[in-house]
C-alpha cells in the first residue's frame, strides 16, 4: 500500500477527534485509552508522553510495546476496506483502532470490543 498521509500526521491530532466520536455517544475517554492500551500496550504515562510528544502514527505504532496478539479478531469493514483482507503493517494497525472506536460509538460492550 502506498504512503498514505496519515502516517505522518500527528496522533495527537486525532486522537481528540477519537474522544469526540466516543463522546458524543455517551462513551468515556477511560473507554477510548483503555481501546488504545489493550490495542498497543501503551499504558496512561506512556500514552500521554505520545501525545506530548506529537508523534505521528508511525511512530506511534512502531514504539507501541505490544500490539495485542487478539488482533486478528477485529474484522469488518472501515473507510471501505475489509480490514481481514488488508496487508499486515501501519495501514492495518490504524484501522484496527479505527474499527474499535467506531465499535465503541455504536454501543458495543467493552468486553466484545477487547475480544475478551
Amino acid at each position: 500500500m502506498k504512503e498514505s498521509k496519515i502516517f505522518t500526521m500527528s496522533f495527537a491530532s486525532v486522537y481528540p477527534l477519537y474522544l469526540q466520536k466516543a463522546e458524543r455517544k455517551g462513551r468515556t475517554k477511560s473507554e477510548v485509552d483503555q481501546i488504545i492500551f489493550w490495542l498497543t500496550g501503551y499504558n496512561k504515562k506512556t500514552l500521554e508522553a505520545q501525545l506530548k510528544k506529537e508523534t505521528n502514527f508511525e511512530d506511534f505504532f512502531d514504539q507501541a510495546p505490544h500490539i495485542n496478539d487478539n488482533v486478528s479478531l477485529i474484522k469488518g469493514t472501515i473507510c471501505g476496506y475489509r480490514i481481514e483482507e488488508m496487508e499486515e503493517g501501519l495501514m492495518r494497525n490504524i484501522r484496527y483502532l479505527d474499527k474499535l472506536i467506531d465499535e465503541l460509538a455504536k454501543g458495543k460492550a467493552m468486553d466484545k470490543i477487547l475480544r475478551k
